[in-house]
């Protein structure tokens, strides 16, 4: 397989590839970058198919354009790069907490607005850093994402877009250079008169806010909100303010990622695939459990008991290990200070707490290997990258507000699973939509689905308009180029159609929730094509089944021996009772192995 890394590759003009001899996979659409330093390798798009076409070179050098990138035996399977060397900066604005601009000049209080983002490279005076950095480097493109579609990743109209309540705006830059850029925000009046055209060479254009990409690196942090002040266009006056929200994407560190495999867009449509919920099930609303939740016991009985894959959740302790819980805080039992005979539950932030004092508390760990190894290959996991949320009314989960770097959160986490993961089948999923797409942007093996509640009153509205709705969830998939979602079933049970629709875009469907427990609503999501089913309880479950199946044994037994009383009247009760001793031995057995 064909190493990236240490190969030199000249891309032309206009005449196509030139490979070296040595080189015999032909997948790659590259960009060299190289501005009088050392040769940096940018994969703008990439073959993606499980079997690669190559190619035996018979010269030292051998030209490849045969106009078909992408295309193998027919089939088209191009996919966008993830972050090589580049650093990825995106600007938000929406509706999700407030109106993103604020306008204060009495003048234009009424005024509709459109707006432009424009992209500068700050000139520097020392020789050390070459002035085509940016301009060969950097990339500006635009995305929308609302309920009822998306636009991905282009460029922008001259005057550019309408903000509207609805509507997830997104720009997205692509840099070698995150630390010296200029953006700026061009305002212009959506709707003019004839007398505000006239004369003017910028019809229409008000006022401009500017931003520099320094300001994320002096914050020290890679998301968060910045408001900007607009100033008027012909007077050094404030005519408002604009709220952007602001996420910053670097490659992940420490771990290489080649074009060796990519199933971060490869699916085998197949029968709907069992998922055990935290293992064998969620213990902590269930009572007289055996094997508690999330523990290598659950794992194991859960694909004993026939599940394809195992969800789990996975946090980072205060010195950055991988763990396996599910809550984002914990609860220790202390004594009261004036009365020793007393107990008092406090609630523990996971991230405030060691590895070392986690595994006090009998919380599972990811980083030595051992759930990948406990495990057996063949049951794929379904990891839940566990992150805090925001709801509606202002409040966070688990009264968390701030938490991990997340770049560093999932650099750690992902190279433990790239490294150990090995043959197995991994899934990763999450609530927050900036992880599904950092998580897509940093590396280009395993799928993600984003994890949504949709439209129900069981449990609080998010404050992102990402998370508000299944069909906004379908959009943002698609234009985020995800492998799929992870709806709620309480919505999809009221709304099967959106199965076949999310299905018709091309994403993969799997399912959460406590509805998913009920053994008629899992056989109607079947038979809607669901993808997966996440849900808890196997071992009583598959009791259950065993049950219902033991009962059309015993009615179909029955059957035959009236059938064979018609001939030979000795025959009814022997049949009778064997038939007793067989359904006897039957459970017998699945009680054992259980």
């Amino acid at each position: 397989m064909w190493d990236m890394w240490v190969f030199t590759l000249v891309r032309t003009a206009k005449v196509g590839f030139v490979f070296p001899k040595s080189v015999h996979n032909l997948n790659p659409h590259l960009e060299l970058q190289n501005a009088g330093g050392p040769c940096q390798v940018i994969v703008s798009r990439w073959e993606t198919h499980q079997l690669p076409r190559s190619l035996s070179p018979s010269e030292p050098e051998l030209m490849i354009d045969d106009g078909h990138f992408g295309v193998h035996d027919g089939i088209e399977c191009v996919d966008s790069g993830w972050l090589t060397c580049q650093t990825e900066i995106r600007l938000r604005l929406h509706y999700s907490v407030k109106p993103p601009v604020s306008i204060t000049k009495k003048k234009f209080k009424t005024s509709r607005f459109r707006l432009k983002l424009m992209l500068e490279g700050i000139e520097e005076e020392e020789e050390e850093s070459p002035s085509s950095w940016p301009e060969m480097t950097t990339t500006l493109e635009i995305s929308l994402i609302s309920d009822s579609g998306y636009k991905s990743r282009h460029s922008q109209p001259e005057c550019g877009y309408a903000l509207e309540p609805s509507r997830w705006t997104e720009y997205s830059i692509h840099t070698m250079d995150p630390d010296n850029l200029e953006l700026t925000f061009e305002f212009y009046e959506e709707e003019l008169s004839e007398t505000v055209v006239q004369g003017d060479v910028h019809p229409g254009h008000m006022g401009t806010a500017i931003l520099l990409s320094s300001t994320f690196v002096e914050s020290g942090k890679d998301q968060g909100v910045v408001t900007l002040p607009i100033m008027s266009r012909n007077a050094r006056q404030t005519i408002g303010k604009v709220r952007v929200d602001y996420l910053v994407t670097r490659p992940i560190q420490h771990f290489q990622c080649d074009m060796s495999q990519s199933f971060a867009k490869y699916w085998k449509k197949r029968s709907a695939l069992d998922v055990g919920h935290r293992g064998a099930g969620s213990t902590h609303a269930h009572k007289h459990h055996k094997i508690r939740e999330n523990t290598i016991a659950s794992f194991l009985s859960a694909a004993n008991h026939g599940a394809a894959y195992v969800e789990f959740d996975v946090h980072l302790s205060k010195d950055l290990v991988p763990i396996v819980y599910h809550d984002l805080t914990c609860c220790i039992s202390t004594k009261k200070k004036f009365d020793k005979n007393s107990m008092l539950l406090v609630e523990v932030p996971v991230k405030d707490l060691t590895f070392d004092q986690l595994q006090l508390l009998k919380v599972r760990l990811i980083s030595d290997s051992f759930i990948f190894q406990a495990v057996p290959d063949h049951v794929g996991f379904n990891i839940e990258l566990k992150w805090i949320c925001q709801f509606k009314d202002g409040s966070w989960d688990a009264k968390l507000s701030t938490y991990f770097n997340m770049n560093q959160f999932l650099d750690i986490i992902l190279t433990c699973v790239l490294q150990n993961a090995g043959n197995r089948r991994i899934v990763f999923s999450c609530f927050d939509p900036d992880i599904c797409t950092m998580v897509r942007q940093k590396q280009n093996k395993y799928p993600i689905l984003f994890l949504t509640q949709g439209v129900t009153d069981l449990y609080p509205e998010l404050m992102d308009i990402r998370c508000q709705s299944t069909k906004i969830a379908m959009s943002f998939a698609q234009s985020e180029n995800i492998l799929g979602i992870s709806a709620h079933t309480d919505e999809l049970l009221r709304n099967m159609e959106f199965i076949r629709e999310a299905q018709s875009k091309g994403l993969v469907v799997f399912c959460w929730g406590d509805y998913n427990n009920d053994h008629e609503n899992r056989m109607k999501l079947r038979e809607h094509g669901i993808d997966g089913l996440i849900y808890d309880r196997w071992a009583l479950i598959c009791l259950a089944v065993l049950g219902n199946t033991c009962k059309t044994l015993k009615t179909c037994l029955e059957k035959l021996c009236s059938c064979l009383l018609k001939f030979k009247g000795i025959i009814y009760p022997k049949m009778k009772i064997l038939s007793s001793c067989f359904i006897s031995a039957y459970l017998f057995i699945y009680l054992f192995l259980v």
